[in-house]
Formats: structure tokens, sequence, C-alpha cells
């Protein structure tokens, strides 16, 4: 299994093409660890890496993100020593801190000399980490829906439709409170690739709930004219230097750009 990661990354150039493939391949290693482990059952796969794996998102993304949709077979301490267990087992050599104890629960995955073995970092020292997250009281409104992926390893996923995935990333436009250039780009994808989309306002409307949200609650009729607003006072160069090192193809920046995603939010 290290062999593998290994000559995969030693066909790509370049610092970040070789940091991507990586990551990566570990989140897909990790996932299949907990599709093995029956995860999938009750926990619903989110974020930037859900879409990528499950949709072809042309970016690459740092953290492993999940929802609990129903009552879990297992404990977050239990999965989180069968990835450490299975990870060791491959040839890794890791570490994990976690958190069980909140409502996010989350754990770091961290491995040692992977970066120096890997010839991505002169450093023998530095590490390289993949976050885990669960959130155990997500917001209620979500269709969910079951999709099977071949990406290094065939797994089985629950995930949400398009409309309630796409409403997640409107909540993290609008409620996070600082510029993740990511989102924006992510944006740009949705209303690019499903000509005509419209997020589930249901779950958005308590996500924002959840989180908070003191502004007026977006509608069917009005979700547009909040998004136009948020790319309007966006920082565009934080955006840029935020998206630029998980971009597949770098000059994707030249087409999102600040005038197109507003036209497409328009459309």
């Amino acid at each position: 299994m290290k062999d593998h990661v290994l000559e995969l990354i030693s066909e790509k150039t370049g610092y970040n093409a070789k940091l991507n493939i990586m990551r990566e391949y570990l989140q897909a290693f990790i996932l299949r660890i907990m599709h093995d482990n029956r995860v999938f059952r009750s926990a619903a796969f989110l974020g930037g890496t859900a879409l990528r794996f499950l949709y072809g998102l042309p970016r690459f993304s740092e953290d492993l993100d999940f929802y609990m949709e129903a009552e879990s077979q297992f404990t977050f301490r239990e999965i989180v020593t069968k990835i450490k267990q299975e990870l060791e087992l491959a040839g890794y050599s890791i570490s994990i801190t976690y958190n069980d104890e909140k409502t996010v629960q989350y754990a770091m995955i961290k491995f040692d000399k992977l970066m120096h073995e890997a010839e991505i970092s002169p450093h023998i020292e530095q590490k390289f980490s993949i976050k885990i997250e669960i959130d155990t009281n997500p917001p209620k409104g979500a269709e969910l829906k079951t999709k099977i992926v071949n990406k290094y390893f065939l797994i089985s996923f629950l995930s949400y439709d398009i409309p309630s995935l796409f409403a997640g990333k409107i909540h993290a436009i609008l409620s996070r409170k600082y510029t993740k250039g990511r989102d924006y780009f992510d944006l740009g994808w949705y209303l690019s690739k499903w000509k005509n989309i419209r997020p589930n306002i249901l779950l958005l409307q308590n996500a924002l709930t959840q989180t908070g949200w003191e502004g007026k609650m977006p509608s069917e009729y009005s979700w547009q004219n909040l998004l136009y607003k948020a790319v309007v006072e966006a920082d565009w160069q934080k955006i840029e230097d935020d998206i630029k090192g998980f971009l597949e193809k770098p000059t994707d920046l030249d087409i999102l750009t600040k005038k197109n995603l507003l036209n497409l939010i328009k459309e």
C-alpha cells in the first residue's frame, strides 16, 4: 500500500501536484477503511472532498467531513482505532489525536516521515496530516442518496443529493467568519455544472438558524441576492491565494473571476 502511493507521487512533478496526489490517495484509503467498517450506513460524506470523489470537482481538498444521519453502530473512538490499525498494517508510521466529547467529533491523523520518503520535503521530521470531522447534530432537512465510486478503491457512500449539498455550500459562504477561496470556486463550479440549480431551502434555513444567522432568512426567491452580495463584498485576492494550490488546472483562475461568478449567479 505504501509503495503504491510513493509510486503515484513519483509520477508527478511540482510540490503541489505531489502533495495533492498523496493526500487524495490517503483520503481514499481512509474512506475505504471507514466503508469496510460500515460507517456509511449512518454517516453522510460531505464537503469539498466529497464533491471531488462523488462528482469530479476539479480541485483537491484537505479534510474528510461527515454528518451523522442515523444511529451509529460504532463509536468514534472505535473507528479511529481501526483507521490507525489499518494504516500501520499498510506500512505507515502515524499518530492520531482525537476528541469525541463535542458535538463535532474530530481526529487528526499525522503521518511521520512520509513527506520525506515521497521526496516532497527534505526534512525527515516534517509531518503530514489529514483531519476527520463528524457532526453528530447536523441541521435537518437533507435528502440522502447512495453513490458508488471507484477512485483508487471501490466505495459505496451515503451522501446528500445535489440541492442539499448546494445548500451546505451556500451556508458556508454566508456564515463563515473568514474568506475561504475554495467556497467561491465551488460555487462557480456548482452554477456552471448544473444549470438552474436550486438549493434545498429548508436545509439552508435550518443550517443558518443552527449557526446563529442574524440576517434575513433566504427563500426560494432571495437566496441568489444573498450570494450576489457575498461575492461583491469578497476579497478576491484572498480567494485566489487560497485556491491556487488546490486546482487541477491553475489556469481555472482565469475563468473563476468575480465578474464571471456574478454573471453565473444572475443567470
